[in-house]
C-alpha cells in the first residue's frame, strides 16, 4: 500500500515538473513569438518609412504666386492657366517627370509685397516647394527674391518686367521667363523714335514704371529722339486728368505709354481727344479686357510682347486649341503663354538633370538652356538668367467679328534684336 502510494506521487510530481517545463517552454516561446513578432513590425515600420521617404523623394513640388485677386487678377488668372497647361503639355500629359510625379499649389499675392512673402515663405517652409513661380507684379516679386536665395531654390520670374530683377536686385537662384522692360522699351521705341522726335511718357509709379520708362528713353534716345516730360501716377488711381494735362502743354509728337492693370488711362485720353490735338498714342498692346477699351487708338502702331494669332508654331496652335477647348472657346491672353513657357522651363530643365530638383545643379544646367515656348525659342542668357525672346511690331486695326482692336502683325522681333543690357 506505502508502495503504490509512494509511486502516484512520484507521477504526480513528473506530471507537475512536466507541466511546469512546459509552461516555461511555453512563455519562452511565447516570448521569443512577441519578439520576434516585435521585430517584425519595427521592420516593416522602417520599411514602410523607408517607402514613404522614397515616395516623397519622388514628387517634384511648385509654388505659383500670382495675384488672383485685386486689380491684376486678369493676369494670374492667365499665369496660372497657362502654367497648367504648359505642365500638361511638357509632360505628355503624364504629370510626371523622370519618374517623378509633379504637384503644384498656387498662392495669391494680392498684389501686395508683404502678402507675397507671406505666401512665398509657407509655400518653402510648410509645403516644402522645390520651385518658385511668379508674380504678377514686380513689387511682389522684387519682395520675394531674397527668399528663393535664403532657401536655395530656383525661381522661374513669370510676368514680373522690372529690369532690376534680373539687374540690381539678381541672384544666382532667379531665371525669368517674362520679358523684361528694356525688351519692351527696345521694342516700343523701334515703332516710334527717331531724329528729332518729341515723346512724352506716362507710367504707374512704381518699380514697373519706373524701370520701363528708364529703359525705353535709353533706347529712344539712343535712336534720336528726345524725352520731352515724364509723368507718373498713382497706379491705384482711376484719374489721370492732371498728368494728361502737362503733357498735352508739352505738345510732345507721340505719348508712350507703359501701364498695366484694370484702371488704364484710355478712355481719359480719348476724352480729352489727345490725337485730334496732334499728339500719336503708342504703347504695348495690353490683354484682351484692355484692349477693349482702346478703340479710339485703331491704327496706332506699338508692339506686342504676345496675342494668339501672332506666333506661328506647333506649341502656340496646341495651347490655342487646348484653351479654347477648356475655357468655353476663350483664347489664351496676353499672359497665358509666359504661365506655359515657365512649366516647359522646370520640365525641360529637370529632363536634363535627370529629376534632380537641387537648386545648385539646376542653375548649371539652366544658364544658356534653350527651349521652346508658344512663342518659338527662348534661352536663359548665362550672364543674367533673361531669357532672350521674340516680341512684335505690330498695328491696332478694326476686324469684323472681334469686339476690340487687333493687333495685327507688322514683323516679328527677333530675340536678337530685342536683347537688353545686361545690369546685375
Amino acid at each position: 500500500m506505502k508502495k503504490k502510494l509512494w509511486l502516484v506521487l512520484l507521477f504526480a510530481m513528473v506530471l507537475v515538473i512536466s507541466a511546469a517545463c512546459g509552461k516555461d517552454e511555453g512563455e519562452t516561446k511565447s516570448s521569443t513569438e512577441k519578439e520576434t513578432t516585435s521585430g517584425t513590425t519595427t521592420a516593416v515600420s522602417g520599411e514602410n518609412k523607408k517607402e514613404e521617404k522614397k515616395e516623397e523623394q519622388e514628387v517634384i513640388k511648385i509654388g505659383v504666386l500670382a495675384s488672383l485677386t485685386g486689380a491684376l487678377e486678369s493676369y494670374g488668372k492667365q499665369t496660372k492657366q497657362g502654367f497648367e497647361l504648359g505642365l500638361e503639355y511638357a509632360t505628355d500629359g503624364t504629370m510626371e517627370v523622370a519618374g517623378k510625379k509633379i504637384e503644384f499649389v498656387f498662392e495669391d499675392t494680392e498684389t501686395k509685397p508683404e502678402v507675397a512673402v507671406q505666401k512665398a515663405t509657407k509655400l518653402l517652409e510648410e509645403d516644402k516647394v522645390d520651385f518658385l513661380v511668379g508674380s504678377s507684379s514686380s513689387g511682389d516679386t522684387l519682395a520675394v527674391l531674397p527668399l528663393a536665395e535664403e532657401y536655395e531654390k530656383i525661381m522661374i520670374v513669370e510676368p514680373a518686367v522690372a529690369d532690376s530683377i534680373t539687374g540690381s536686385e539678381f541672384n544666382p537662384y532667379i531665371f525669368r521667363t517674362g520679358r523684361n522692360s528694356s525688351q519692351d522699351a527696345v521694342a516700343g521705341a523701334a515703332a516710334i523714335a527717331g531724329p528729332g522726335v518729341k515723346i512724352a511718357t506716362f507710367a504707374p509709379d512704381y518699380s514697373f514704371g519706373w524701370d520701363g520708362i528708364k529703359a525705353f528713353k535709353k533706347a529712344a534716345e539712343d535712336l534720336g529722339a528726345e524725352i520731352i516730360v515724364e509723368e507718373y501716377a498713382d497706379p491705384a488711381a482711376t484719374d489721370f486728368t492732371s498728368n494728361l494735362q502737362k503733357i498735352i502743354e508739352a505738345k510732345p509728337d507721340y505719348l508712350f505709354v507703359v501701364w498695366a492693370g484694370a484702371n488704364s488711362p484710355w478712355n481719359q485720353i480719348a476724352d480729352l481727344k489727345m490725337q485730334e490735338k496732334g499728339i500719336k498714342i503708342s504703347t504695348g498692346a495690353p490683354d484682351i479686357p484692355a484692349l477693349s477699351i482702346m478703340e479710339p487708338l485703331v491704327g496706332m502702331e506699338g508692339f506686342s510682347v504676345y496675342y494668339h494669332t501672332l506666333p506661328n508654331n506647333p506649341i502656340n496652335d496646341w495651347l490655342v486649341k487646348e484653351h479654347k477647348a477648356r475655357y468655353n472657346g476663350e483664347v489664351p491672353d496676353l499672359f497665358t503663354p509666359g504661365g506655359m513657357t515657365a512649366a516647359i522651363a522646370i520640365v525641360e530643365a529637370l529632363k536634363k538633370s535627370e529629376g534632380d530638383a537641387d537648386a545648385n545643379k539646376l542653375i548649371d544646367i539652366m544658364e544658356g538652356m534653350s527651349f521652346d515656348t508658344p512663342k518659338g525659342k527662348m534661352t536663359f542668357r548665362e550672364e543674367d538668367h533673361q531669357a532672350l525672346q521674340t516680341l512684335y511690331s505690330i498695328k491696332l486695326e478694326k476686324q469684323d467679328g472681334v469686339p476690340y482692336p487687333v493687333p495685327v502683325l507688322i514683323r516679328e522681333l527677333s530675340p536678337e534684336e530685342t536683347e537688353p543690357p545686361i545690369n546685375n
